[in-house]
């Protein structure tokens, strides 16, 4: 007799029945793996993040080194003229974690800075210790040299323990410079050059050649803002 062997209709249904739970897990795993893929693009559009033009953070009162990278910056002379002692005042108060700016005001961090404008650079002020890269320097502090100084520290000086960048803002180093004079020194303001005279471009480091050694900043006879001045009382 030709027909089915005994039993055979319950493997044929075993083995679809089977056939259909892989056919199941398989469908799962695929829809498991295509949302874990979708969730993934989503995320990805939802919480996507530039890299930052400029990284790290700035800190209130500390400009970047380097200043004005080379742009042409009208001369203290001329800054000067329309300069606020007042708000020079202000700016000062960046370098009172190192500097005393009365009559008889003791050296901190940095030195005593009454009558700074004028004077000798890394000479005196009570006997506070410059260091060798501020004494190779010389001159004295003039317009030209303060302002160099308050650019860049330690591009005037190479070698200085300054560890203040430095005024990126040319008006500012103005405002404070004649704040400065007003202690003190009460020096003759230089007179302006003419209108039409091209801004010189903004170069620290060759200030004080230009000015013939008068423009020498020195790290403890400038009003270098409060990150400023020397590292310590010992190695000026």
């Amino acid at each position: 007799m030709g027909g089915r062997k005994p039993g055979a209709g319950f493997l044929e249904g075993s083995i679809d029945t089977m056939d259909n739970r892989t056919n199941t897990i398989a469908g799962w795993v695929l829809a498991g793996c295509g949302a874990a893929l979708g969730l993934s693009i989503l995320s990805g559009m939802m919480f996507h993040s530039e890299r930052p033009e400029k990284m790290g953070y700035p800190i209130e009162g500390v400009e970047a080194e380097g200043g004005e990278g080379g742009d042409a910056v009208a001369p203290i002379a001329t800054r000067l003229a329309s300069a606020d002692a007042a708000h020079g005042a202000d700016v000062f108060k960046k370098c009172t974690a190192c500097h005393t700016d009365t009559q008889g005001g003791a050296n901190g961090i940095g030195p005593n800075l009454w009558e700074v404008v004028g004077d000798k650079i890394a000479t005196g002020r009570g006997g506070f210790a410059f260091s060798d890269a501020l004494k190779s320097v010389g001159g004295t502090w003039t317009f030209d040299a303060l302002d160099a100084w308050f650019t860049s520290p330690r591009k005037f000086a190479n070698g200085t323990k300054m560890t203040f960048a430095g005024l990126s803002n040319p008006q500012d180093r103005a405002d404070l410079i004649l704040y400065l004079n007003q202690q003190g020194s009460n020096l003759p303001l230089p007179a302006a050059p003419a209108a039409d005279a091209a801004p010189a471009a903004d170069a620290p480091a060759d200030a004080n050649a230009a000015a013939g050694n008068e423009a020498a900043p020195a790290e403890g006879d400038a009003a270098a803002p409060a990150a400023g001045a020397e590292a310590n009382q010992q190695g000026g």
